[in-house]
């Protein structure tokens, strides 16, 4: 989800909630702040934009005086569609669902959207129903369409905010807003959990993407127009009706400015700094009738804001007029000091209303009961949290709207990727596009002529539209998942051809005939949270590079189009293109990319590059806290930069110095959250062949060998592996060179764990090119078998390999395993050798 925390100690993670700590009760209660101190008087002062309805107040009195304590309870908790079912829904009362990012109807990431839909009956049927004697309050569904209604196959997906953000369209998020409300309520849910309205200061950061803009101007006037486009315009008759829904703005506050950009870290900003920045988007948001606002995984200064009284009610509540509910992220709850997932009053008691407890619901539940019993939390605590849910369930028609499929859109799968919802994203991305090079003019291009497109990039619909792209990760899709998009080298050719121009399409740049001009795609994997953090701004060396360098070569006027969810270092790239156009991520829509490219047939421009620089372009890889404003402010491309075509400007040739400490900085990490670390593929090997790992779940060619993704302390954070037969598992890439590092005698770190073992036999291996090492650990997998996590380090000096071998490793690590072994990974790295280092598990 948007809900994945980094790693935490496992001492923390193990420890629950103190039943005997002096926590207060009530979210009107001070609570001691060990690090930083909050002055609300500080924030901005506004009230609701909403008056509350007098006769609304009295059908939530009366419902609360007919709910048992039970029923009070399960409305505050939210469970993933995973881990619940209908029946469980209504018997523990549960007052909403969500789907994860890898989470759908018939555990099928590629469910058609009736599968959806049918699901939502299920769950809305089962809430209501009394015939147990109960009050049968409609559970709301929440789903992350971030950029469009990227769960389900079909659907219109929009540039992702980054793209939106050098836009600067207020107007046309708006629009953006409402074509994604209609789109979802076909699949009868009710609620988004977007947009986010982070403003990043750290690109290194995974969910850069998700971030309209380093500066508060842009990110503070899309926040009120997309709720508007959402919800509909505040007190006027169109608000959350006919084809709006509720939106949800997140993540409250400060997760786009944490130490060194990792995900859930440290916001060590000022109070000041906390607001000016980080908090800018939420008062206009407010104003604009937000209901909805989600707890933000970060903490600031040591204070995770999941359990931070003073921001969630001090803050939100009592300064910025915020008269909704505030909903936890992914278990956030569980990272709270003294808090594990399935126990925390603490978060409750700041101000949490509704606790995100995706996998943990049921053991949340039973202990949040027996902490209103103890008095732990307060009868009062709960009934105004209750209130809240049920007053957002009100005002947004909920008691009112019906079986989902009975409702106004509902079924109209025609909507879904529809011609008129299709211009709007791809007016996004035309306004998206940002003219970074543009040597000679040489666009826009004429279309009345010879093309090649390469790029591996090039005829990818799921690269092109990245992460949270019907999987979480964005991986494991295919151009036939996205029957109403069109893939970038899709929208050249249709633009090309109808001009009588001919296309030609060769990923690695060879041509039958040569082309009077080369179109390169190319750029970043898709990537989401965890995995999209990095250490530098490095666009790794891949074959796009070569490319262009090919084609320079031979004297071919070539067009970079590169996709990214950041600004990134490619000098070497830029100096290789006779024009560079930054294209962020699209979305379903790569014909807009094509629709500024190219003249129409009649050799006029029609659309020029509007788009100009939301976050500023680095000068050199470590460039990672580059924000307008800064003392030693020295970007390649300033914020707000962007060329138009009528603009004569020459780019002369680039440094392309790379630091040496940079260029290999993936030598050294492998795995991180149980996924390859980028530029390293995992693969799955047996007998038959060999099958890339590309998305949560995969299974090799004859089924020997097997892996999903699986949670540990957070969602997907590991990945289990699990053997039918005699296969291995490793992580392959470009030759490396290991040979310094075998000498300074470093180590491989492995963090994993022995669900079971057998006695076939196991060996850990390396490979390079020509050469195989084996470290068998037949016996230590035997040993470790249900002892739970442990943490490894081998040194590398155990594969006996010699200094040349070192020098061309592909596979850096590999296991191999045989019938009945199961095990679980989370990260493999190369680590100094402090002692403990050995040659077995």
């Amino acid at each position: 989800m948007t809900h994945k925390v980094l790693v935490l100690s496992i001492v923390a993670a193990l420890a629950g909630c103190n039943g005997n700590s002096e926590v207060k009760s009530e979210a009107d209660k001070p609570v001691a702040v060990s690090q930083a101190s909050i002055h609300p008087e500080i924030w901005p002062k506004q009230h609701s934009p909403i008056a509350r309805d007098p006769k609304q107040e009295e059908q939530i009195a009366a419902l609360l005086a007919k709910m048992t304590l039970e029923e009070k309870v399960g409305q505050i908790i939210q469970a993933d569609i995973a881990s619940v079912t209908p029946e469980q829904v209504k018997e523990y009362h549960l007052g909403s669902v969500l789907n994860g990012g890898n989470s759908a109807p018939n555990n099928n990431n590629h469910s058609p959207a009736i599968d959806w839909l049918t699901l939502a009956d299920q769950f809305w049927l089962a809430s209501t129903d009394k015939s147990d004697g109960g009050v049968g309050i409609p559970a709301l569904w929440g789903i992350d369409a971030v950029h469009g209604n990227n769960n389900v196959v079909g659907a219109t997906l929009f540039p992702h905010n980054i793209g939106l953000g050098a836009a600067n369209d207020p107007e046309l998020m708006r629009k953006i807003g409402q074509v994604t409300a209609k789109e979802i309520l076909v699949t009868g849910i009710d609620w988004t959990f977007a947009p986010t309205i982070a403003v990043v200061q750290n690109d290194r950061w995974g969910r850069t993407f998700e971030s309209f803009s380093e500066k508060t101007e842009i990110v503070s006037s899309y926040a009120s127009k997309i709720v508007e486009g959402i919800q509909g315009r505040v007190n006027t008759d169109e608000f959350l009706t006919n084809g709006h829904m509720l939106a949800n703005v997140k993540h409250f506050v400060g997760d786009g400015g944490t130490q060194d950009g990792i995900d859930a870290g440290d916001n060590q900003a000022s109070e000041e700094d906390l607001r000016d920045i980080h908090g800018a988007g939420y008062p206009p948001a407010i104003q604009s009738g937000a209901l909805v606002v989600m707890a933000s995984f970060n903490s600031w200064h040591g204070e995770k804001m999941h359990g931070f009284k003073p921001m969630l009610t001090d803050v939100l509540v009592d300064r910025m007029g915020f008269d909704g509910f505030v909903v936890g992220d992914w278990n956030g709850h569980g990272h709270v000091k003294g808090c594990t997932n399935v126990s925390c009053a603490k978060a409750f008691n700041a101000g949490l209303d509704m606790f995100m407890a995706p996998d943990s619901w049921k053991g949340l539940y039973h202990n949040t009961l027996a902490q209103v019993k103890s008095g732990e939390i307060t009868m009062a605590r709960l009934d105004q949290a209750v209130s809240r849910i049920l007053r957002v369930k009100f005002r947004a028609g909920l008691f009112d709207a019906g079986l989902p499929s009975s409702r106004l859109y509902a079924g109209k799968f025609a909507l879904l990727g529809s011609a008129p919802h299709r211009e709007v994203a791809r007016e996004a991305v035309r306004k998206s596009l940002v003219l970074l090079k543009n040597n000679a003019q040489l666009l826009p291009l004429s279309a009345k002529t010879n093309v090649l497109v390469a790029g591996s990039a090039a005829n990818n619909i799921g690269q092109q539209s990245g992460g949270w792209t019907l999987t979480w990760q964005g991986t494991g899709n295919k151009n036939s998942d996205f029957p109403n998009g069109t893939s970038i080298y899709q929208g050249i050719s249709n633009a090309v051809t109808a001009a009588g121009g001919n296309v030609e399409l060769n990923e690695q740049g060879q041509f039958a005939t040569r082309p009077d001009v080369a179109i390169v795609v190319f750029g970043e994997q898709p990537y989401a949270e965890f995995q999209g953090d990095v250490t530098d701004l490095d666009f790794k060396p891949e074959d796009s590079l070569q490319i262009l360098k090919n084609l320079q070569a031979q004297g071919i006027p070539t067009v970079s189009v590169f996709l990214s969810g950041r600004p990134m270092w490619v000098n070497p790239e830029l100096n290789a293109s006779d024009a560079f156009v930054a294209a962020w991520l699209p979305g379903s829509e790569g014909a807009g990319v094509a629709d500024v490219l190219f003249r129409n047939a009649a050799g006029e421009v029609v659309y020029d590059f509007n788009g100009r620089l939301s976050f500023s372009w680095p000068a050199t890889p470590t460039d990672v806290e580059l924000n307008v404003g800064n003392v030693d402010y020295q970007p390649l491309f300033v914020y707000g930069y962007g060329l138009s075509v009528q603009d004569e400007k020459m780019m002369a040739k680039l440094d392309e110095t790379l630091d040496p400490a940079l260029s290999n900085i993936n030598d050294s990490r492998y795995m991180f959250a149980g996924d390859a670390v980028q530029p390293w593929h995992m693969v799955l090997k047996d007998k038959v062949g060999q099958t890339q790992v590309t998305g949560s779940a995969q299974v090799s060619a004859s089924a020997a060998i097997s892996v999903k993704a699986a949670d540990y302390q957070a969602q997907e954070d590991t990945i289990e592996v699990s053997w039918q037969d005699s296969a291995r598992l490793f992580i392959q890439g470009h030759p490396v060179d290991l040979k310094r590092q075998a000498t300074a005698d470093m180590a491989m770190q492995i963090d994993y764990q022995v669900l079971s073992a057998t006695s076939a036999k196991s060996s850990l291996f390396i490979e390079c090119e020509g050469c195989n090492a084996e470290v068998d650990v037949t016996q230590a997998l035997q040993a470790k078998a249900g002892q739970g996590w442990q943490q490894t380090q081998i040194k590398l000096s155990c594969f006996a390999l010699s200094n040349q071998e070192l020098t061309s490793i592909i596979t850096p690590f590999g296991i191999s395993s045989g019938k009945g072994t199961m095990l679980q990974f989370k990260e493999i790295k190369l680590v100094s050798n402090e002692g403990t280092a050995s040659c077995t598990l």
